[in-house]
């Protein structure tokens, strides 16, 4: 499985940053950041990799002061890798 997560430093900033993907129709969850990656608030948005394009066009459009980076995390079993995009 695939999925690529947005993190954020703020909560606030990751609601605001799901709402604005899901409202141009991406499904999107609000999941505990993974251990990997320890860089947020606790808490990232995950979406599926074909919304990335989207995701990286809100992000240039909006100004998030707590973003700290896309990731694209690979799950196999209990296995997680995390690697920056």
């Amino acid at each position: 499985m695939e999925y690529g997560l947005a993190v954020f430093r703020a909560r606030n900033e990751t609601i605001t940053f799901a709402n604005l993907l899901r409202s141009y129709g991406a499904p999107v969850m609000i999941i505990s950041t993974p251990r990997q990656i320890n860089v947020s608030c606790g808490i990232s948005v995950r979406f599926g990799i074909e919304d990335l394009e989207q995701a990286k066009q809100i992000i240039a459009r909006r100004r998030f002061d707590s973003f700290g980076g896309f990731y694209l995390v690979k799950q196999v079993g209990a296995n997680l890798r995390a690697v920056p995009v």
